[in-house]
């Protein structure tokens, strides 16, 4: 056989092989189902706040102050005084359910239900907001704690997070009973109030209350992801991401220790030098990046409703894992979705610009994706720097594993897909990864289904106003709340 027969029949085969590749991919491609709920018909009217009620009480809730600073305790009078103001705006709330203090300032509610065999719901929400950066309240449209209601918005510091939440929830709450409704199973309500700061003294005692009195939980649903436009390439619609597991945390202290002296005899190697080298090697020898749930389940989501060419990569990612993987890693949104990231967030030295340092400090802020843990990161960072004179610690109380991931193929999460899908009809849901803290994240140990969502539509420029500046809310969509909340206790409570 001729060397040119070879080659011949060899191309015959690559292009064959080509063409088989070619057809699986297509054929996988258009055979894929669609994962998403099949719609129903609400059973909640939509709500019209024609008096703007609903949209004032809000507005009321955030001129109180509730404010949470790092290492400061709470303004308890702000707080006391907003529990006497919801008392007055929900009196069939506080007639019909148990109300208990958990902390002083949290509050933990109970709608008992009438079958004791059935696991109860829990609607989680967070009092507490972040202070308004001094020195930009003049670039506030409406003043950061008037609670305006203009333009077609509700204006203010805790409009988009949380109060929004916690008040849709007692509106929502405060309409089924009016209705007559009476649930089946329990229906807690729990509100805390240090979820911005250090959150261990609200939404982590009324867990650990829930705990102690034997309480499992059937699902429990915070604040989190939302519905967001704009966002994924190859989708027009809105995605509703649900979070069903949240990233750790682990603060790790990189320290290089030597003598000091004076800067005009600097040694060869100075202890910041030492320091800056372990930095740029942690830089350039990040954890790995993987595709694991629940990332790579909301990709199981997302692709079937996915436009062309986007549509077969993410359909066939046993192909076109490694592409897609890399180009996801050039985001820095998108990077946090594949791996644990760190970033170094603190430094310290010499106090004087003359005198070497007997101490150099740098503190790196790790985010642990689910499937890692503080431990790795710890020794991966040791492993990384390979120099024993650089102390590697991590610092105490800084440590959370990440959440277990929520199973999205438990009748829970059905349930919750469903549900978003009538108040959100135009909308594809989808599980999400959780890059920040909420306080679900306490509540792990009594339920197995810990859902972070919020049911309120983002725009891409909503995004600077959570903590920022001009925070509000679209009138409209805080009705859809009251609605969706309203929706979820009635989905939940039925018979199964």
């Amino acid at each position: 056989m001729g060397i040119r027969t070879i080659i011949r029949r060899t191309a015959a085969l690559s292009g064959l092989g080509v063409g088989i590749l070619v057809g699986v991919v297509c054929v996988r491609t258009m055979l894929i189902e669609s994962k998403q709920p099949t719609f129903t018909a609400p059973t909640v009217p939509e709500f019209v706040d024609a008096g703007g009620e609903q949209a004032g009480r809000l507005g009321q809730a955030v001129r109180f102050q509730t404010v949470s600073r790092d290492g400061q305790p709470p303004v308890s009078a702000e707080f006391l005084r907003m529990h006497e103001f919801l008392k007055t705006s929900f009196p069939r709330v506080h007639s019909t359910l148990g109300r208990e203090s958990v902390s002083d300032l949290s509050m933990l509610y109970k709608w008992e239900g009438q079958d004791p065999q059935a696991r109860p719901i829990l609607l989680l929400a967070h009092q507490d907001v972040v202070p308004v950066e001094n020195g930009t309240e003049g670039r506030w449209q409406k003043p950061p704690f008037s609670g305006e209601v203009a333009d077609g918005f509700i204006w203010g510091r805790g409009a988009l997070d949380d109060k929004c939440s916690m008040m849709a929830i007692f509106e929502s709450v405060e309409w089924l009973l009016a209705q007559g409704y009476k649930p089946r199973r329990t229906i807690y309500l729990a509100f805390g109030h240090d979820e911005e700061a250090v959150a261990v003294g609200g939404a982590l005692k009324i867990a650990e209350l829930l705990k102690s009195r034997g309480i499992q939980l059937e699902p429990v649903l915070d604040e989190g992801l939302s519905v967001v436009k704009g966002i994924m390439p190859g989708v027009k619609r809105p995605v509703a991401l649900v979070g069903v597991s949240e990233k750790g945390v682990a603060n790790v202290e990189v320290e290089a220790v030597g003598e000091g002296g004076h800067s005009s005899m600097p040694p060869k190697r100075t202890l910041i030098g030492k320091l800056s080298r372990a930095l740029t090697r942690l830089e350039e020898h990040p954890m790995a990046a993987e595709l694991r749930p629940p990332t790579s389940d909301m990709f199981d989501y997302v692709a079937p409703e996915m436009s062309w060419p986007l549509k077969p990569v993410m359909t066939n990612r046993w192909l076109f894992g490694p592409i897609l993987r890399w180009q996801l890693d050039q985001g820095n949104s998108t990077r946090a979705l594949l791996r644990t990231t760190q970033a170094p967030t603190m430094l310290s030295g010499s106090p004087k610009s003359n005198v070497l340092p007997q101490a150099a400090r740098a503190t790196i802020n790790f985010r642990i994706r689910p499937g890692d843990s503080t431990d790795q990161v710890v020794e991966h960072v040791r492993k990384v720097i390979g120099d024993d004179s650089i102390r590697v610690n991590a610092q105490p109380g800084s440590l959370i594993e990440p959440s277990p991931v929520s199973d999205v193929r438990s009748p829970s999460f059905s349930i919750m897909t469903k549900t978003i899908a009538s108040v959100f009809p135009e909308a594809i849901v989808a599980p999400g990864l959780m890059i920040g803290a909420s306080d679900g994240r306490h509540f792990v140990p009594v339920s197995e289904s810990v859902y972070r969502f919020v049911p309120f539509v983002l725009e891409p420029d909503d995004l600077s106003r959570l903590h920022g500046t001009n925070e509000r809310i679209r009138i409209t969509d805080y009705l859809r709340m009251i609605r969706f909340y309203a929706q979820f206790v009635k989905n939940f409570d039925a018979p199964r």
